[in-house]
């Protein structure tokens, strides 16, 4: 596949997952956010079944089932998790913004977990990036702006679902060096799947019930099918052939997509202060794309 190909599915595949900050949105509405994410893990794993077995003839290495486990377990299942209690305590537009904490992440730590070192100006735009993320998380300036902190608890969760997410893709790079990404993406998915099952029986005992709405069930299987399942065999793909810092690069499409359907779709409102971030997002992008391209 020639670059500008991998580029143009990078590119398709995080627009497809920054619809995803509304449709969760929505679905946490009616549906438990452990079960919500179960359900949509299951429904992929179950589309992505016949990948499972392994290639006759994969080279492997010690420690890659392991890496796989932990990519579905935290970068899936925990990612989740923390993905879909924050955004019910938060918006649509902070989470979106905030997963530019995501790319961020990986670019800093590839060069010690896979040894693919960031570019001189690839490293500068992470500056104006988490500087951005920053100013959408506390919505202004600490003890200048009438509101502070508005959605923190929320934010906060969403901060550490970014790493959780990055885990996936640190983890998988090297993986997906030797594995067909088909069988990655399905095990680890199945592995995610299995790790809300603890989180799916606590909501459950704690009284905990969805309403399966049409809103509710398309939303489900929206993200189930389509941001799980396909753009996750997508991103897998281009990953096993791109750096991740490189790769990391188009994650930034996502807030792009994630804010322009939150106010579009569910009225949210932006601040100026979310306004400077998502400028400041955007330079720091502008920057590292310069970087990677040149």
């Amino acid at each position: 596949m020639t670059s500008w190909r991998l580029d143009l599915l990078l590119l398709l595949t995080n627009a497809v997952y920054g619809t995803a900050y509304v449709a969760q949105r929505e679905a946490v509405n009616v549906v438990p956010p452990g079960l919500l994410g179960f359900a949509r893990l299951s429904i992929a794993a179950l589309i992505l079944l016949p990948f499972l077995r392994q290639r006759p003839g994969t080279k492997t290495e010690p420690g890659d089932r392991a890496k796989i486990f932990w990519m579905g377990t935290l970068g899936f299942g925990v990612a989740y998790v923390l993905s879909h209690f924050g955004l019910a305590r938060s918006t649509a537009t902070n989470g979106a913004l905030l997963v530019t904490l995501e790319p961020v992440l990986v670019m800093l730590l590839s060069p010690f977990v896979l040894g693919e070192r960031l570019r001189r100006r690839e490293a500068m735009g992470a500056a104006p990036v988490l500087l951005g993320a920053v100013l959408v998380v506390l919505n202004g300036v600490p003890g200048v702006t009438v509101s502070l902190l508005p959605h923190w608890r929320g934010d906060a969760l969403i901060v550490l679902s970014a790493l959780a997410f990055a885990s996936y893709s640190l983890l998988g790079r090297d993986v997906l060096r030797r594995w067909d990404a088909r069988t990655v993406t399905a095990r680890s998915i199945l592995w995610g799947a299995a790790s809300m099952v603890p989180v799916v029986a606590l909501e459950w005992a704690a009284g905990s019930r969805p309403t399966w709405t049409p809103t509710g069930t398309a939303t489900t299987l929206y993200l189930a099918v389509v941001v799980t399942a396909l753009a996750y065999l997508a991103w897998n793909a281009a990953l096993a052939r791109v750096p991740a810092p490189r790769a990391a690069i188009f994650i930034n499409v996502q807030p792009v997509v994630g804010v322009a359907l939150g106010m579009l779709l569910l009225g949210e409102s932006a601040t100026v202060y979310t306004a400077i971030g998502a400028v400041l997002v955007f330079i720091g992008l502008g920057i590292t794309t310069i970087g990677a391209s040149g």
